[in-house]
């Protein structure tokens, strides 16, 4: 393809010739896909899914009250609600409303969607809560009071802005948002870290922190621990390197950096400063999870305690902290374990030393969270690290409901099982697999496999892949796949390609800037395998991604057509020689390189999908593109010019996108439905044609 891209005009978001180009697109792909009664049935199958009130509603603890956002059928925008942990318990939970987004909606004439909340502690009466339109990432700020349940009139309120808040105390927050020309980096994030007094002018609020032209954003947040206030400020420099200050006391002296090295993790709970290494520090290999005492390294002492090493095939997924224990989760060949750390007797408090298992300085206790089935996934939902030791848990497989357990770090009991998701589709006959492909430059890929247990032959298949930003594709139920596609006789399966976290650090480091084509070699390899195993054949084999995924889907589509019989990206990133001068875009260099750099442009326009496309060459499979409008992460562009283009090659594609939905395609189950029955029909009937 020239230099000169014709489609430019696609990338103005709500001009009136691209959105009519938009509606001609959207009209074609209607008409071929929901003409079918299967469709109407398939739809209303995703909605009974996504509506049924089995579902487990995942709470945040605040105070005395377990608070969550619930969506349903009656309730299309969704509910803010709470309930105490007794009437939690039982199966049909007593819920307070707080506030009802569809009354909000209908009554202000806008498409709110719930974007989050932040409830002042301890009193936890005083809320900020984030609206966005039509699901932006972008949002307005609003106080709200959950006494009253109204907005607090003259509170806090912000205007639409990709904003970051959060409370001091009752009179003050910390604030970054759009304060005019310069506070805001080229991907649209705030720079500046202002202390904001109640009553004052938001644009009077106190400077306290700017980050630098080029940087990514900066925010502030408060410390509220008891015995532990403090305020840090954070700068995100990019995607993957980062600065984090303590604010001193005395409010005239500079900030105090937390001297980890840049592409480290970084956090504070009570006397602890935890640091996860990208790369070797300290003599500690990438990957690893350390423990100082936060006083001491602040002194200039280096000794940590070490509370996770790696090695070739166990990663780090996460910790959380309770009050006084760490609950440590990582993965086996993308299979999860669960740990509780407990620091000698008195370390996590900061309240003296004693006996006890590994007592004195460094003692750190371990024992196995159990219960953890083979080829699942485990994950902590929820702690109050500064009130006590109660956790949250869920644990799912793909042919395993989640279940949701509560328990207490310490506690020699066993967790209890609070909620139990339904078993939304048939499993008889149903097997989880799990195999390993060999990439191009002889790497193990791990994937699973999900489907008939005794199939005679290869079948109707669907992979599915994201392969960066250090997000692992682990197993997890989904009530949609298995009613739209593991029950209609599918198979489907789930590629842990580099460019995640599969395996940790250099997993992901693999298939960064100009060595993206290994996350593309590796799924290829996966599904040269599938044919391999008789599992399917490449007419069987469908592909599916989203976002990161949906450039895989491009870069699969250019690359390999010959390996797959049909194509869905979502949301995707398609031109990747000006993804950085689109919307977020431009924060996502660190991760794929910078189109602007003589160094990066050759790399980027040969894993470009959009100039990538031929006019001749092997036939490219069918392809569906779903965006929306109100993405302001990817641009619609994307999407948009990439149809056009294959349609002027004359290349099979079909092409939708949402008014609304955000990044997400959707901010209702109703939208969601749909999309989902528009992705499986086209799949179904491109992989499985009528004789």
């Amino acid at each position: 393809m020239s230099d000169e891209d014709p489609y430019l005009w696609l990338e103005d978001v709500s001009g009136d010739a691209a959105l009519a180009w938009v509606r001609e697109r959207n009209a074609e792909t209607v008409d071929e896909l929901t003409g079918s009664p299967g469709f109407k049935v398939l739809e209303q199958e995703m909605r009974e899914v996504l509506d049924d009130d089995g579902r487990i509603p995942y709470t945040v603890r605040r105070g005395g009250h377990l608070y969550n956002f619930w969506q349903d059928a009656d309730h299309v925008r969704g509910l803010w609600r709470r309930t105490t942990l007794e009437e939690y318990r039982t199966d049909r939970p007593a819920w307070e409303v707080l506030l009802d987004l569809d009354a909000l909606a209908g009554a202000e004439g806008e498409k709110w969607a719930w974007a989050g909340s932040r409830v002042l502690a301890p009193e936890h009466r005083h809320a900020l809560v984030l609206l966005s339109r039509d699901g932006a990432d972008a949002c307005v700020v609003r106080e709200f009071d959950l006494e009253t349940l109204e907005f607090v009139e003259d509170g806090f309120t912000v205007a639409e802005a990709k904003t970051r808040i959060g409370w001091i105390d009752h009179d003050r927050v910390w604030i970054g948002t759009d304060f005019g020309a310069g506070s805001m980096s080229a991907s649209g994030y705030p720079l500046q870290v202002r202390r904001w007094r109640r009553g004052t002018p938001l644009a009077d609020a106190e400077l306290v922190y700017e980050g630098r032209p080029t940087d990514l954003s900066a925010s502030g947040w408060h410390d509220d621990t008891p015995g532990f206030e403090r305020d840090f400020v954070h700068r995100q420099i990019d995607f993957w390197n980062q600065e984090l200050f303590l604010l001193q006391e005395d409010a005239a002296g500079p900030p105090l950096k937390i001297d980890v090295p840049d592409d480290a993790g970084a956090s504070v709970h009570r006397r602890w400063l935890t640091v996860t290494t990208k790369s070797p520090w300290l003599g500690h290999g990438a990957g690893s999870l350390l423990a100082f005492d936060l006083d001491a390294f602040l002194a200039g002492e280096r000794e940590a305690e070490v509370l996770f090493t790696p090695d070739e095939r166990t990663a780090l997924a996460g910790y959380s902290w309770t009050r006084n224990h760490l609950i440590l989760s990582t993965r086996a060949d993308v299979s999860s374990r669960m740990e509780l750390l407990t620091p000698a007797t008195g370390e996590a408090t900061g309240e003296g030393a004693g006996e006890g298992d590994g007592a004195g300085r460094g003692g750190w206790h371990r024992a196995p969270l159990p219960g953890l089935p083979p080829l699942s996934t485990a994950s902590v939902t929820d702690t109050d690290p500064d009130v006590g030791d109660e956790y949250f848990h869920q644990v799912s497989g793909f042919l395993q409901p989640s279940t949701l357990y509560r328990g207490t770090a310490g506690d020699e009991g066993e967790s209890e099982s609070l909620k139990q998701s339904p078993a939304l589709f048939d499993t008889a006959g149903l097997a989880v697999r799990q195999y390993f492909a060999t990439s191009a430059d002889g790497t193990r890929v791990p994937y699973f496999v999900v489907g008939p247990e005794d199939r005679p032959g290869p079948g109707p298949t669907l992979l599915y892949g994201y392969g960066g930003f250090e997000i692992s594709m682990v197993p997890q139920y989904s009530a949609v796949t298995g009613r739209a596609w593991l029950a209609r006789g599918g198979t489907y399966v789930v590629a842990g390609i580099r460019g995640g976290h599969e395996y940790g650090p250099a997993w992901h480091k693999a298939a960064l800037g100009a060595n993206r084509v290994r996350a593309y070699e590796d799924f290829a390899a996966v599904a040269r395998d599938l044919t391999a195993r008789d599992i399917t054949t490449p007419a069987q084999l469908g592909i599916e991604g989203g976002s990161n995924g949906g450039l895989l889907m491009g870069a699969m589509l250019t690359r390999d057509p010959e390996l797959f019989g049909a194509v869905v990206a979502h949301v995707p990133l398609l031109d990747m020689l000006r993804f950085h001068k689109l919307l977020a875009g431009a924060s996502w260099i660190a991760e794929y390189g910078d189109p602007d750099s003589p160094a990066d442009r050759p790399h980027l326009e040969r894993i470009s999908p959009y100039h990538q496309i031929r006019a001749d060459g092997p036939a490219y499979p069918p392809l569906l593109l779903l965006t929306s409008t109100r993405d302001d992460r990817v641009h619609p562009g994307h999407a948009r010019k990439m149809a056009a283009r294959l349609r002027e090659y004359g290349h099979p594609v079909l092409f939708h996108e949402h008014l609304g939905g955000g990044h997400a395609g959707a901010t209702d189950h109703r939208q969601t439905a749909f999309n989902e029955a528009l992705v499986h029909t086209f799949l179904w009937e491109r992989l499985t044609p009528q004789k």
